[in-house]
């Protein structure tokens, strides 16, 4: 049984590495593209976006459950599976990850790199209201959290081997159709540090309304319709 700080601290490693890799991989794109090379496109950030999500989700499960998410966090508590001192901390921890995470992409990439994209963070596609954006990562985050909660938070659900992918794929496929609209972020996390390390705030509260609530809606479907009460 780990201890509450070693769980506190696997949620902020996770999330670290989990925003240094979907946000630089924006970068990465976009430098590609100003340098006139094939860019990565949507299928590559979103490949690498799940890929690392899935990947950090499996590393850490067995430590703090491996949300690196506030959504699925809130969603746990909403559910009464985590208490309301470690939701708050595991919630702190995942925003101090992402805060770092993008303060070592600013250092070490050049700021004509990060800057155009705003070291990853998001943005609305024109035309997009805030409102579509909010149903549209609400509804994303609706299913990555049911897919969490199936996958990693029922204890009759998918076998240990199993649970990184389906969680990383749910946030594959969720940027392969979300990505162009909003950036797909199904996470308050993934903006946040980019957003506070370059000074992009614009449409952030569409990234914490939307997918917290589909958070909290996808946690209460499941355990409410499906989980197995003891």
């Amino acid at each position: 049984m780990y201890n509450l700080a070693q769980r506190v601290f696997a949620e902020f490693a996770g999330t670290f590495a989990f925003v240094f890799i979907a946000a630089g991989v924006i970068c990465s794109d976009d430098f590609l593209r100003q340098q006139s090379q094939h860019p990565l496109g949507v299928l590559g950030i979103a490949l690498a976006q799940g890929l690392i999500y899935g990947v950090m989700v499996t590393s850490v499960h067995h430590i703090s459950g491996g949300h690196l998410n506030p959504a699925v966090t809130v969603g746990f508590w909403v559910t009464r599976k985590l208490s309301t001192l470690d939701a708050l901390l595991y919630t702190v921890a995942q925003l101090a990850g992402s805060v770092l995470a993008a303060l070592a992409l600013s250092a070490i990439l050049a700021e004509s790199i990060w800057r155009p994209v705003g070291l990853g963070s998001p943005m609305l596609a024109a035309d997009f209201t805030r409102m579509h954006g909010m149903l549209l990562e609400g509804l994303l985050t609706f299913i990555l959290v049911f897919v969490f909660f199936a996958t990693i938070g029922d204890p009759n659900g998918a076998t240990p081997r199993n649970m990184g992918l389906a969680v990383g794929f749910t946030v594959a496929v969720g940027a392969l159709f979300g990505n162009p609209f909003t950036g797909a972020c199904m996470n308050p996390a993934m903006p946040f540090g980019p957003a506070l390390a370059a000074h992009h705030w614009t449409n952030q509260g569409t990234y914490w309304v939307g997918p917290l609530m589909g958070g909290i809606l996808g946690a209460w479907v499941y355990s409410s319709a499906f989980m197995q009460r003891s």
